[in-house]
């Protein structure tokens, strides 16, 4: 049996006009009242390739302010896999690798196709040593100048282009 069997077909001319209306009615600020939005418009920015929380990374070059849209490696995992098989970062993309406890950070170019300059961040926030220009899938080891906070990456030469150099201020927070 079907349902225009049951249903006058009267019901069918009403009805479709009506949820037209309801729907056509419906106000363009709907979602934002919805208990549901501000969950939704609260939750961070994702890399679209990565998945990672995105947060703002400045450098305090003294001359300018420079910020980068950043993402934030916070696993293990995330920070192993840094920017492996990536071919390519925005001018204004950047990632970060905090330490949970200060120390000597070495990293290599394994499985990276890109030049990056690798920024050393010291347990004062600034600069302490950058690797600049890195070669694309090189094994050899670049180590920090010291104790590291944290270690940032950007595109190959950017740090040169931009001025950014040992000593600069770095200021981020890291989400919880």
């Amino acid at each position: 049996m079907a349902i225009s069997d049951v249903l006058p077909a009267r019901f069918f001319i009403r009805a479709i006009p009506a949820a037209i209306m309801v729907a056509s009615c419906s106000p363009t600020g709907a979602v934002e009242d919805s208990p549901v939005a501000p969950a939704v418009q609260n939750e961070p920015d994702r890399h679209p390739i990565s998945g990672l929380r995105i947060i703002e990374v400045t450098i305090d070059t003294g001359h300018k302010r420079i910020a980068f849209k950043t993402e934030y490696a916070d696993t293990r995992e995330a920070q192993t896999r840094g920017l492996m098989f990536r071919t390519e970062l925005a001018d204004d993309e950047a990632m970060i690798f905090p330490s949970e406890v200060p120390q000597t950070r070495s990293f290599w170019m394994r499985n990276t196709p890109i030049s990056l300059d690798i920024i050393f961040i010291g347990t004062d926030g600034r600069i302490t040593n950058i690797a600049e220009k890195t070669e694309p899938y090189s094994l050899d080891s670049l180590p920090s100048a010291g104790l590291a906070s944290a270690v940032f990456e950007i595109r190959g030469g950017l740090s040169e282009e931009l001025g950014i150099e040992p000593g600069n201020a770095v200021e981020y927070q890291l989400p919880e």
